[in-house]
C-alpha cells in the first residue's frame, strides 16, 4: 500500500488518488446492520385499541333544556323566559335536585355574549353541569 510515489530526483511526491477501501469497509458494515435489522423494523406490536361509538348519550330526567335564539330571545324547555329571571329559576331548580345539567341550545348566529351570560348566571347559581346541544346531521 503506497502513499505516495517517488520522482525521478529521489523525492517523495503526495500521492493524488483516494483510496476508497476504507470507504467501502464502512458501507459493508452499514450494510450489514441494515439488513440483519430491516426485517426487525416491519414487525407490528398487537395492542387493543378501544373502539369509539357514536351513539349518542343518554340524559338524565333532570336536565334543564335552555335555547338561546338569534335575537336574545330565551326559552326554558319550551317556554319564553326573560334574562332577570334565569338566576331565580336556577336556584330553584339546584334546591331540587343538586344534579341537574343545563343544556344550552343556541342558534348559530347568535351572539357569544347572550351565551357567557347564560353560562355565567347558571355558574353564579350553582349549575355545575353545563353542556352544548348541536346538531350533527345539519351540513353547511
Amino acid at each position: 500500500m503506497a502513499f505516495g510515489s517517488m520522482n525521478s530526483s529521489g523525492q517523495q511526491a503526495p500521492m493524488a488518488e483516494i483510496n476508497v477501501v476504507p470507504l467501502v469497509d464502512v458501507m459493508l458494515v452499514l450494510l450489514i446492520i441494515f439488513i440483519i435489522t430491516a426485517p426487525l423494523l416491519t414487525h407490528s406490536v398487537k395492542i387493543d385499541l378501544p373502539r369509539a361509538e357514536s351513539t349518542p348519550n343518554i340524559t338524565q330526567p333532570e336536565h334543564v333544556e335552555l335555547a338561546i335564539r338569534t335575537d336574545g330571545n330565551l326559552f326554558w324547555n319550551g317556554e319564553p323566559v326573560l334574562l332577570d329571571q334565569l338566576s331565580s329559576r336556577f336556584a330553584a331548580t339546584i334546591d331540587q335536585e343538586p344534579r341537574t345539567e343545563l343544556h344550552i341550545k343556541a342558534d348559530k348566529l347568535a351572539h357569544y355574549e347572550h351565551v357567557a351570560r347564560v353560562m355565567s348566571i347558571a355558574a353564579n347559581a350553582g349549575m355545575a353541569r353545563i353542556g352544548f346541544i348541536t346538531d350533527p346531521t345539519l351540513q353547511e
